[in-house]
């Protein structure tokens, strides 16, 4: 896989590691109970997907699936 496909990859991960720590206040902020079934599952994989991704094993895992950090020479532009 290319430098560029890989960044974007992982930019996609870490938009949805991004959206899964904002999910409880946009919870609260949209005044949904937070005590319904389906919202406090959502917001217990959230949690845990977030306590995931901030593990330096994830790094490793996506080194061996390809999709760990690219060091280029070419100033980002592949």
């Amino acid at each position: 896989m290319n430098p560029a496909n890989k960044r974007t990859v992982r930019t996609v991960l870490q938009g949805v590691v991004m959206f899964a720590v904002a999910l409880p206040a946009i919870v609260t902020a949209s005044g949904i109970p937070e005590s319904l079934p389906w919202v406090a599952g959502a917001l217990a994989v959230a949690g845990g997907l977030a306590r995931v991704m901030a593990l330096p094993a994830v790094e490793q895992l996506l080194d061996r699936v390809g999709l760990g950090l690219v060091d280029d020479d070419q100033g980002g532009s592949a």
